[in-house]
């Protein structure tokens, strides 16, 4: 595969998109935060999308041909998230995502899981993620939460959240940390 360059001249820029704001420039509907309201920069555009309750690594660029490769899933550039999920998660379940997941459109392709944790990642910086958000996920009192990185080469609708609601742990908290060799840290 050839490797993803930006070209000269142009620009590329890596934003740490917030819950609740749309990964557009306009909103759909009056008072929506988008990323006009981060991001100063014009005739970038975001390679993907990112879902609105969604958070974490947004590539912006202006360069048509990057764009279109980072975006594009023939391209399979892999994708690392950071999910919150209700539940003590086990390892049943990381071996299901591992193998691939049925969903209502066909079965996922095989993802890379595992328990994650501040222990093993530098970027985690304590048990209960890697920032706070606001406004805070939803606690139950009674029902632990855990997370898990996730590690996958498609780009299905809402993709992740129904990957870990089909092995029995829904998810609360959804972080892009990386895309391809891009990532949130630092």
């Amino acid at each position: 595969a050839q490797p993803l360059q930006l070209q000269p001249g142009k620009r590329l820029i890596l934003f740490n998109k917030p819950y609740e704001v749309l990964s557009q420039f306009t909103p759909d509907q009056p008072g929506q935060a988008t990323l006009a309201d981060y991001v100063n920069c014009p005739g970038v555009y975001a390679a993907g999308r990112l879902d609105y309750t969604s958070e974490g690594l947004l590539i912006l660029t202006d360069d048509g041909a990057l764009q279109h490769r980072i975006a594009d899933p023939e391209h399979k550039l892999p994708k690392t998230y950071w999910v919150q999920v209700e539940g003590e998660l086990d390892q049943a379940a990381l071996d299901v995502l591992a193998r691939g997941v049925q969903l209502n459109d066909g079965l996922t392709k095989p993802a890379q899981a595992r328990r994650l944790s501040a222990a093993d990642h530098p970027g985690f910086e304590t048990d209960e993620g890697p920032w706070p958000r606001d406004p805070p996920i939803r606690q139950r009192a009674q029902i632990p939460t855990s997370w898990l990185e996730l590690r996958i080469h498609e780009g299905r609708n809402r993709q992740v959240r129904r990957m870990t609601a089909a092995v029995g742990y829904p998810t609360l908290r959804l972080i892009r940390w990386r895309i391809g060799d891009w990532t949130l840290e630092g």
